[in-house]
């Protein structure tokens, strides 16, 4: 099975960052090279929290000794998620350029995490900007929320119309979108790949844990992987994170122990043109 190459948050406590997306491509048939970009006891929403950045320098040290070892040359994919600094963007670019040099043809999925509703941004927007404008040209697929992609193209995104306007501007050639408003209380996952735009709605839930970003991209670049159709993959991600978030029962961590279970039973959501 192909090896992915994830950037992204690690947390000693909970389920976001690594701590989800490694399971879900691991669970998939994936081996992952995990490069953690900062080491917390547990996400913000916490009381206390603990931990700081991995160092920039300390990260390109790693990702030349992998290279070195030739184990960047069977990449076939690099993740990235959590980047707390324009540094770290930096760092992130340079992974996807080491690993396309050694193979050209392997895909990056950007998730553009720093953002969403109703705090808004979290991230300096300094570093939001480099993101937009380092990784954005560089991405295979994009995978923002609803307010992530109203920030980078400086567009409306309040209905499934205004996002699929939204994602041809953002100059990524798939882009996946998520938490989009529809009709009858559901939110919709949403595909844009070219002039084409398909979505599958899951049921507007009043609370979800964090982490259900990370789980998403994780699970749609990992059926990706394994050759399955844009169309299935999207739906087999977001039933996938449904059925996590269902049951989660309210708190405040994804069930990663149980996981695995819920996602060889959860139905692949059925799609439909937008």
């Amino acid at each position: 099975m192909p090896r992915i190459l994830a950037l992204s948050s690690h947390v000693a406590f909970g389920s976001v960052g690594l701590a989800v997306i490694v399971p879900a491509l691991q669970w998939l048939g994936h081996e992952v090279i995990a490069v953690p970009t900062v080491v917390l006891s547990n996400q913000p929403g916490y009381p206390q929290i603990a931990g700081e950045a991995v160092p920039a320098r300390q990260i390109e040290a790693m990702l030349e000794s992998m290279d070195a070892n030739g184990w960047l040359a069977d990449t076939a994919a690099v993740l990235t998620g959590y980047l707390p600094s324009q540094g770290h963007v930096a760092v992130a670019r340079a992974a996807v350029e080491r690993v396309r040099r050694a193979n050209p043809p392997a895909l990056y999925l950007c998730d553009p995490v720093f953002g969403d509703e109703p705090d808004g941004i979290y991230l300096p927007a300094g570093t939001a900007a480099a993101i937009r404008d380092e990784l954005l040209p560089l991405a295979s697929i994009a995978t923002p929320n609803r307010f992530e992609l109203a920030w980078l193209t400086g567009l409306p995104v309040g209905d499934l119309a205004e996002a699929r306007r939204a994602a041809g501007a953002l100059g990524v050639p798939t882009v996946l979108a998520t938490s989009i408003d529809a009709s009858d209380n559901r939110l919709a996952t949403m595909l844009a790949k070219g002039e084409d735009a398909i979505a599958c709605y899951v049921r507007r839930r009043s609370s979800a844990p964090h982490g259900t970003g990370d789980l998403l991209s994780a699970m749609f670049l990992g059926n990706h992987l394994n050759a399955f159709s844009l169309s299935y993959s999207l739906g087999a991600a977001a039933s996938a994170v449904d059925a996590t978030i269902a049951a989660s029962m309210g708190r405040n961590e994804l069930p990663l122990a149980a996981a695995g279970a819920l996602w060889a039973n959860a139905r692949v959501l059925p799609t439909a043109p937008v």
